[in-house]
């Protein structure tokens, strides 16, 4: 075998197993330590069950107590706690030698008693000894190295709790088109309903997608967004009227040309309708019309004669406004 794979790290595979027996020597030491330290905070201030009383004065409450022990031999007093708790979820026939004070603390949350001794016992699968890791995965608590997924998005979750870090994280994230498209549609259309609550952003979000044929051929598709689309394009074009015609110098002769050109409109449908009339009705010669075509005829007629009326009223007044038989009539009822 090769020598860099006889090697760990530094030292030779054989110095390596010397450390490790060496150090699980001082674990062990360490949790004897912790333990003997939990169990005379238990004999301070013994555990007592959710809700139950205090024998002690009220001088002499928990964190009292616990804090002059802590402050008499230096340690934190979350410290003298923690090791109180532990000790107090193993009794010392259930307390295991080769296992670390850590490994102790983890498995001590499982709440069943039977489940938690048992469990010590049970290494997982496949391995002789509990790692930290895995008891914290035995417990469903997030661990240091993740493997799988789920342990690896809990890591990015956790780390990502700053609103600063989880912004630039997501910014990374969505650089990437295979991790973009992995996104579910729904999820897509809420982040994008998110980012463009601000109006400059969906302001530009909406051009820029508009600006694709197909995205607008489908968006107009909705009623809605048409309507909305078509009132903001008339709303424009209102604002940038009435804004020429209130700052712009020239606004007064283009409104005495717009004027002209209402002129020519109603001068060009006059003779529009005589040329018309000029071609069609020699074409009723020698042509007798049912009953049905006449009054078709006859009704459009008075229309015409009422139009040229409002026509005449329009030129020799200035007032373009209709009763309500007219507009009856223009409307054909």
């Amino acid at each position: 075998m090769p020598e860099e794979i006889e090697k760990v790290g530094n030292v030779s595979q054989q110095r390596y197993e010397q450390i490790v027996a060496e150090l699980r020597e001082v674990v062990g030491q360490t949790t004897r330590g912790q333990f003997t330290i939990g169990d005379r905070a238990v004999e301070v201030v013994p555990m007592r069950s959710r809700g139950g009383l205090v024998a002690a004065g009220p001088e002499w409450t928990v964190d009292v107590s616990l804090r002059r022990m802590a402050d008499d031999f230096g340690l934190r007093l979350c410290n003298v706690k923690t090791t109180r708790w532990v000790a107090s979820r193993w009794p010392k026939e259930h307390r295991q030698p080769g296992v670390s004070w850590t490994v102790h603390r983890i498995l001590a949350s499982i709440e069943d008693e039977e489940e938690r001794f048992a469990a010590i016992l049970t290494p997982p699968e496949g391995k002789g000894r509990w790692t930290t890791d895995d008891a914290s995965r035995r417990v469903g608590q997030q661990v240091e190295t993740p493997v799988s997924p789920q342990e690896k998005i809990t890591a990015i979750r956790s780390l990502a709790r700053d609103e600063d870090v989880a912004a630039a994280v997501t910014t990374d994230l969505l650089k990437r088109p295979q991790v973009a498209a992995k996104v579910p549609t729904g999820d897509k259309v809420r982040v994008v309903e998110e980012f463009t609550r601000d109006d400059s952003v969906a302001t530009t979000a909406a051009t820029t997608l508009l600006r694709r044929p197909d995205v607008a051929f489908k968006a107009m598709s909705d009623d809605t967004a048409r309507f909305q689309v078509n009132h903001a394009q008339n709303e424009r074009h209102r604002q940038a009227r009435e804004d020429f015609e209130r700052d712009s110098p020239v606004a007064p002769a283009v409104r005495r040309i717009e004027r002209s050109v209402e002129f020519l409109d109603l001068v060009t449908a006059s003779h529009a309708f005589v040329a018309a009339a000029g071609r069609v009705v020699p074409g009723l010669r020698d042509r007798q019309l049912g009953g049905d075509e006449r009054a078709i005829v006859r009704g459009n007629v008075a229309r015409v004669r009422a139009t040229l009326d409002w026509i005449e009223q329009a030129v020799d007044t200035g007032r373009v406004d209709m009763d309500d038989e007219l507009a009856r009539m223009l409307r054909g009822e």
